[in-house]
């Protein structure tokens, strides 16, 4: 699974300077880390078992986890290689047969959190490959490793603090508490700050589980973009056709205006006809520039970049999800 965090370089390069890793940090330094937070975490109330058992998953800095924070690729992708590496025919297909067998499950869900399965579906299949690549790091490791470096150690010692909370919360053991080197957790990819925010109970048993419970994860995709506005039922975007060249000046996902005055501008639904509302707002977004796909974009597309703050993420989701429950 390509991350989106590799993809979209969500988290910024390292300065050079940065890169030679804890060659000159000793053992010592990292132990007396590791016991500021337990003393922080002690000091917010936090059980001193479940500190002490999470700590415990992190002995020194995770050489792998320095590495990939610190070699995210820098060269920029197009919006068709985006598509392509994240859009093959057979996560389609692959969605369409979960769909089938968790379609019971979850459209329930979906409707009783204010969202659709289209965007559930999406996200769930670009963040894990339905369930597929979840991570494969200790969250409390990655995330002390990385608030232990100098870079961004004041974001992930806060991530750390909120993930010791989820764990004292009793949702999930310290050792299964999987993740991305950066800390994203289980099927939903949420930080631990979305967990605490936005994770949702799907099954009844009292704990938010995006780890191993589908429920749970389609609850907590559900209910992150409930809660971030989506307006169910309504299309996140379409694809379309320009009869002529807009100016660049009209194009971009903050330049509404009516489907009637897109049409009067040359714009049409993609096999060439009228759209069947004129009064609906929407935006031109053209990733690649002229003369290549472009898409009419809604409210809800705003919406999934609530998730994800990029357009290619959000048209990836739209895609694969309308793709897949559309089918």
């Amino acid at each position: 699974m390509l991350q989106r965090r590799h993809l979209l370089a969500a988290l910024t390069s390292v300065a050079g300077s940065a890169a030679a890793g804890f060659s000159s940090a000793s053992a010592e330094d990292y132990a007396a880390f590791l016991a500021s937070i337990r003393s922080q975490a002690l000091a917010q109330g936090l059980s001193p078992s479940i500190v002490s058992q999470a700590l415990s998953l992190t002995k020194q800095p995770n050489a792998s986890v320095l590495k990939l924070d610190r070699h995210q690729p820098e060269f920029t992708l197009t919006w068709v290689q985006y598509r392509d590496r994240v859009l093959p025919e057979s996560r389609f297909a692959k969605g369409r047969s979960v769909y089938a067998a968790q379609q019971a499950v979850m459209s329930p869900i979906s409707a009783r959190f204010g969202c659709d399965d289209r965007a559930v579906m999406g996200i769930w299949g670009l963040e894990s490959g339905f369930g597929a690549h979840d991570g494969t790091y200790s969250v409390i490791d990655a995330l002390a490793t990385l608030a232990f470096d100098g870079r961004r150690s004041a974001f992930f010692r806060n991530e750390l603090m909120k993930a010791l909370q989820i764990l004292n919360d009793g949702d999930i053991a310290p050792a299964a508490m999987i993740g991305s080197y950066a800390g994203a957790m289980g099927q939903a990819q949420f930080m631990p700050s979305a967990y605490l925010r936005y994770a949702a109970d799907g099954d009844g048993d009292g704990k938010r589980n995006i780890w191993t419970s589908e429920p749970d994860v389609f609850a907590s995709i559900a209910n992150y973009l409930g809660k971030c506005g989506w307006q169910r039922n309504e299309p996140w975007g379409q694809e379309i056709t320009l009869t002529k060249v807009l100016d660049k000046a009209e194009i971009g996902r903050t330049r509404q205006r009516t489907l009637a005055e897109w049409m009067a501008l040359g714009v049409r639904r993609v096999d060439g006809t009228a759209f069947s509302q004129s009064n609906v707002k929407g935006a031109v977004v053209q990733p690649d520039g002229p003369g290549t796909q472009a898409f009419m974009v809604y409210h809800n597309f705003n919406v999934i970049r609530r998730y994800n703050p990029s357009d290619y993420y959000a048209l990836g989701v739209g895609l694969l999800g309308t793709g897949i429950v559309s089918a």
